[in-house]
C-alpha cells in the first residue's frame, strides 16, 4: 500500500493492481500528464478497501482479477458503505460478463489494459467530471452477454416513459457525457440536467447514471 499526499488542482488517482508492473506503467503514463497524481496504490483487494476511503481518491483505477478479494468484491464493499469514489476498471478483452456484473455494482466504465497515453488520460478526466466510459459501442458489445447473465437489475419490470427531453439526456448520458458537458451542448442550466437525470433515475428504478444507461439500452430505449 502506497498513499501520498494529493496535489493541489490535480485529479488524485488511486491504482489497484495486483501486478506491480502493471501498477508502474499506468502511473508512468498518469505522470506525463499535468492535471493527475497518483496518490495512492493497492496491490490487492483488502488492501483498496482500506486504501481507498483512506486516501480518498477522485478517481480509482480497478484491476478485476486479482487473488483474494476481488475486484468486484472491492466495489461491493465501498458501495456498501456509500465510500466508492468514481471507478474504472481495468481489464482485458475477454472478460466482459465480469465487466458487466462491475458497471452493476457501481463502476463508471472501464479501459483495456493496454490502453494508450491519450484514452487513459481522457478516461480519468471523463469520470473525475461526473462523465462515463460506457459509450454506445461498448454498452452494446457488453449486453451481448445479458442473456448469459442472470438480470439482476433493482428495477422496475416496465419503467414509466420518458420524456422526449429525457430520452435525449440518456442517449447523451451514453455517450459518456457529464451533466457540465450535456447542459453545454443542450444550452441549459446544469442544475436543470441534474434534475432530469434524477427523474430519469427515479423512472428506471436504478440509482446511478452507468445503471441508468445499461437498462436503457436493454430494454431498447437507446
Amino acid at each position: 500500500m502506497t498513499t501520498t499526499k494529493p496535489v493541489s488542482d490535480k485529479i488524485g488517482v488511486c491504482l489497484v493492481d495486483d501486478q506491480t508492473l502493471v501498477r508502474q506503467g499506468i502511473r508512468s503514463l498518469l505522470e506525463l500528464s499535468d492535471d493527475i497524481a497518483v496518490i495512492a496504490e493497492a496491490g490487492d483487494g483488502n488492501q483498496a478497501v482500506v486504501t481507498i476511503p483512506q486516501a480518498k481518491p477522485d478517481v480509482v483505477l480497478l484491476d478485476m482479477r486479482m487473488p483474494g478479494m476481488s475486484g468486484l468484491d472491492v466495489l461491493n464493499a465501498l458501495a456498501a458503505k456509500n465510500e466508492l469514489p468514481p471507478t474504472i476498471i481495468l481489464t482485458t478483452f475477454d472478460d466482459d460478463q465480469l465487466v458487466l456484473a462491475g458497471l452493476k455494482a457501481g463502476a463508471r466504465g472501464y479501459l483495456l489494459k493496454d490502453v494508450s497515453l491519450e484514452q487513459l488520460v481522457d478516461a480519468v478526466k471523463t469520470v473525475a467530471g461526473g462523465g462515463s466510459l460506457v459509450a454506445p459501442v461498448v454498452t452494446q458489445r457488453l449486453l451481448s452477454g445479458l442473456e448469459r447473465m442472470q438480470n439482476d437489475f433493482v428495477s422496475l419490470e416496465r419503467p414509466d416513459p420518458l420524456t422526449d427531453r429525457e430520452t435525449e439526456i440518456l442517449r447523451l448520458m451514453a455517450g459518456g457525457y457529464s451533466n457540465k458537458e450535456i447542459a453545454n451542448s443542450l444550452t441549459v442550466a446544469e442544475g436543470t440536467v441534474k434534475n432530469h437525470v434524477s427523474n430519469i433515475l427515479s423512472k428506471l428504478g436504478v440509482r446511478d447514471r452507468t445503471r441508468a444507461v445499461l437498462k436503457a439500452f436493454e430494454i431498447g430505449i437507446v
